[in-house]
């Protein structure tokens, strides 16, 4: 079913949407997120505060509009990364993983909105569109990650083997209730571990005390979740 507006009064609302989100954007990079207030938005639109409230009712309202359409630019990324990668499933993995990072890179002031949270008093609503957002997010890489596994399995821990309080957890996570074995989501959670802490230090500027270009050193990590996963040089895996 067509979601094109049929009404100008659709389009100009639709514009007003996303220039609201642009808007708010521009002033999280220019000035900081304490600057992304409704007041400075509707300043910068030339509108009024009762006109922007058509728009967004509260000001946690506008930042799970900003935080929910930043998590679908870099989950974007991510997929048009995977989908221009080379056909095996441990090459897509790859490619994922290096767009999230060009993304994090690219938009260091967007990248400490999104996976910093440094506005006080902003927690995502459950099942809103920041927590909506984020799962689409994650689901990129557990989807190959998922496919790996059932193209070919890799080693994981035996339930004997794991925490009972631990993989009491791990059952009751159960992600998009897929009844995936316990090891299996723990190597899950060690692989996305890797790849978020690489990404968010270099992001967030942690490893400048010792390296300019970590790039080497996120490439070791990728090195070294490829190995956990079974995958050959460079990621990829034989299909």
């Amino acid at each position: 079913m067509s979601t094109t507006p049929t009404t100008r009064r659709e389009r100009v609302r639709l514009e007003t949407a996303a220039e609201i989100t642009t808007t708010a954007r521009r002033l999280l990079v220019t000035h900081g997120p304490s600057a992304v207030t409704l007041r400075a938005i509707a300043r910068d639109m030339g509108m009024t505060a009762p006109g922007l409230y058509r728009y967004v009712s509260s000001h946690e309202d506008l930042m799970d509009v900003l935080v929910s359409s930043l998590f679908d630019e870099v989950t974007a990324e991510m997929e048009a990364a995977r989908d221009a990668a080379e056909p095996d499933v441990g090459s897509r993995m790859m490619a994922v993983c290096r767009a999230f990072r060009r993304w994090a890179l690219a938009n260091p002031a967007e990248l400490a909105l999104v996976f910093g949270s440094p506005v006080p008093g902003f927690a995502a609503a459950e099942e809103g569109p920041t927590e909506q957002a984020g799962r689409r997010f994650c689901g990129v890489f557990l989807a190959l990650f998922v496919e790996l596994w059932e193209r070919r399995p890799f080693p994981v821990r035996a339930d004997a083997d794991i925490d009972p309080s631990f993989l009491a957890e791990l059952r009751r996570w159960d992600p998009d209730g897929l009844g995936l074995p316990a090891g299996m989501l723990e190597l899950f959670l060690r692989c996305w571990m890797r790849l978020y802490g690489a990404v968010t230090m270099e992001g967030f500027g942690q490893l400048g005390f010792a390296v300019s270009d970590a790039q080497p050193l996120f490439e070791l990590e990728l090195e070294a979740m490829s190995g956990l996963l079974g995958l050959g040089e460079g990621g990829a895996s034989e299909d």
